[in-house]
């Protein structure tokens, strides 16, 4: 798989990947699944508020896959097409859920409380993560804490 790094545009992945150029991660040794959130009281400082924010994205992320997988079974066969047809299959099948879901409100996929939820982000190829250059996890790491300082000022703009 072939990983093209857009400035500003990250993989959510989680805390098995480094934190390294296009790839933002949690941080390590915080609470973060969103299971262990529903049970723990509300998060205090920003690394926590940062955690339970990537947590509930990534969940958003797998579940739009799995709403899509679950929809366009060719989704499934992906990697036996070119690069090129693989991006062209994704935006097809994207235009046509989005035609969907704003043209016909009857369509039962698009009302099933619970996605197939088999897809998992941990897929992505790991061998993209070793070819960082140096400095990327130190770049990383101040993007990481520069968002989970402004998610901890929306949490307490929030509570007032």
């Amino acid at each position: 798989m072939l990983l093209i790094h857009i400035a500003g545009k990250y993989y959510l992945v989680d805390a098995g990947y480094p934190n390294r150029r296009g790839f933002l991660a949690p941080y390590k040794g915080v609470t973060y699944h969103l299971a262990v959130w529903k049970r723990a009281p509300r998060p205090r400082g920003m690394k926590q508020i940062f955690n339970r924010a990537h947590s509930s994205l990534r969940s958003v992320i797998e579940q739009s896959f799995g709403m899509l997988k679950m929809k366009w079974r060719i989704l499934l066969g992906l990697p036996h097409y070119s690069e090129r047809r693989q991006a062209q299959i994704i935006l097809a099948c994207c235009a046509l859920h989005n035609f969907i879901l704003e043209n016909d409100n009857d369509d039962l996929h698009y009302h099933l409380e619970d996605a197939d939820e088999s897809w998992d982000i941990d897929d992505l190829d790991e061998d993209t993560c070793h070819d960082a250059v140096e400095g990327d996890e130190d770049d990383m790491n101040a993007l990481r804490d520069e968002i989970a300082a402004g998610c901890r000022m929306a949490e307490r703009a929030r509570r007032v």
